[in-house]
C-alpha cells in the first residue's frame, strides 16, 4: 500500500504524488515514514527530505514547518521547499552571500530580521547540499 505525500508552502504546492517512503528532517532527527506508520505530528527542521518511488530517490530542500502523518497520507507544511531540479546554484550562492553580508553588517537590526537572515543562510546551505549531492 503506497503513501500519498503532499508538500505545501505559503506560495505553492511543491510536491504531490503517491510514493513508497519518505524521510523527513525533524527537529529531533530524521524520521522515516513507511505505509502503515502510526499517526504523527512533528516539527520540520532545515534539511534534506528524501522521497523514494519505484526505486528512485528524489531530494528536496525544506525549511521549517510541520509534518502530519495520518493513515497513509503525509502532509508537509513548510516555510520553504524546493525540488532538486529547480535549485539554481548561482542564485542560491548570490542570496547566501547577500544574507551573510547583511548578518555581518547587522548592528541594531530588528531581532526578527536577524532571525530571518539566519534562516535564509541555513536554507541556502541545505539547497546547495541537495544540489551538489549528485555532482
Amino acid at each position: 500500500m503506497p503513501l500519498t505525500l503532499e508538500i505545501v508552502t505559503p506560495e505553492a504546492r511543491v510536491y504531490s504524488d503517491t510514493i513508497d517512503t519518505v524521510v523527513l528532517p525533524t527537529s529531533s532527527g530524521e524520521v522515516g515514514i513507511l505505509p502503515g506508520h502510526i499517526p504523527l505530528l512533528t516539527q520540520i527542521a532545515n534539511g534534506e527530505l528524501r522521497v523514494t518511488k519505484n526505486g528512485q530517490t528524489l531530494w528536496l530542500a525544506v525549511s521549517g514547518g510541520f509534518a502530519e502523518v495520518e493513515g497513509d497520507k503525509v502532509r508537509v507544511l513548510a516555510e520553504h521547499a524546493i525540488t532538486e531540479e529547480k535549485i539554481d546554484v548561482n542564485a542560491v550562492e548570490d542570496a547566501l552571500k547577500r544574507a551573510e553580508q547583511q548578518l555581518s553588517d547587522a548592528q541594531g537590526i530588528d531581532p526578527q530580521q536577524y532571525e530571518r537572515l539566519q534562516n535564509l543562510v541555513r536554507y541556502s546551505g541545505v539547497q546547495l547540499a541537495v544540489k551538489r549531492r549528485r555532482r
